[in-house]
């Protein structure tokens, strides 16, 4: 997969959408894949992250929405991992403008999804 290709996703990206998939594939993806998003989105909502970075954060968000992608989502926890590496892909790339306040409001989100949230379950890198 060509990582430089993913700002051809943005127009797929709206939040709206983002946690309609989340809603929808919280189980199955797992929590670290929802974390992931999450805490790409909470990212883009904040004012401090160059502009650079959240071309990579929407492009990774759209890819993640998008239902026909590399490998089917249709086929489970497989059909998530291309989808997990674009978002951990493009949350390496923006690591340093995640603030704590970030990973806050990511971990308040996730228990919407996921009640009981262990943190050494939220250990990415």
């Amino acid at each position: 997969m060509d990582f430089k290709k993913l700002p051809n996703y943005q127009s797929r990206y709206s939040a709206t959408k983002l946690f309609d998939k989340i809603s929808k594939v919280a189980k199955k993806a797992g929590i670290k894949v929802v974390y992931a998003a999450l805490l790409l989105y909470y990212a883009l909502m904040d004012g401090n992250v160059p502009l650079k970075d959240k071309a990579i954060v929407i492009g990774a968000l759209g890819y993640f929405i998008l239902p026909l992608d590399f490998i089917p989502d249709l086929l489970g926890p497989l059909g998530y991992s291309d989808d997990a590496s674009v978002l951990l892909y493009a949350l390496k790339t923006v690591w340093d403008n995640i603030t704590p306040e970030t990973h806050e409001k990511a971990k308040s989100r996730l228990t919407n999804w996921f009640k009981e949230v262990d943190s050494s379950d939220l250990k990415i890198f």
